[in-house]
């Protein structure tokens, strides 16, 4: 499939808008390889191929092991990801899937253990954020090509 829209060119107030909110997730204190996870998870949830691979290859760059890459799709079941990291991917998967998961006070307060009301504003902003763009790319028929 190819790309079905030039919306960068179709849209540009709108796209400039989507590029301003992605410049501010990466103003905030969240830390940038777990805001790649948390991409590359929504990504998987949302089945964005377009996404999954840019972000895993953005994490790559960053340092990100290809061990934690691997299971992020089980991020439950592993030892490797930190206590913090775990609940910022729980809240990922919640307000990914909002209409049946919701987010319920016992998972709002492990959040604020970890993290600030700030932070937590910023982590739900991020998961918003990447659920536009993969809302985005999807509709827009855009596919992940071989990155070399």
């Amino acid at each position: 499939m190819e790309q079905r829209v030039d919306y960068y060119n179709v849209a540009p107030e709108a796209l400039k808008i989507m590029m301003e909110m992605e410049k501010y997730t990466k103003t905030t204190g969240i830390d940038r390889k777990l805001r790649e996870l948390i991409k590359i998870r929504t990504s998987q949830i949302n089945g964005c191929a377009y996404c999954i691979n840019m972000h895993t290859a953005d994490a790559r760059k960053m340092g990100e092991t290809e061990q934690r890459l691997y299971c992020i799709s089980a991020w439950k079941e592993c030892e490797f990801y930190t206590e913090a990291e775990k609940v910022a991917l729980e809240l990922t998967e919640h307000v990914t899937l909002i209409p049946t998961k919701r987010v319920p006070d016992v998972l709002y307060n492990r959040v604020r253990r970890f993290y600030t009301e700030k932070e937590y504003v910023d982590l739900v902003i991020l998961i918003n954020q990447i659920n536009s763009w993969n809302r985005i790319s999807i509709s827009m028929g855009n596919i992940a090509t071989l990155t070399k």
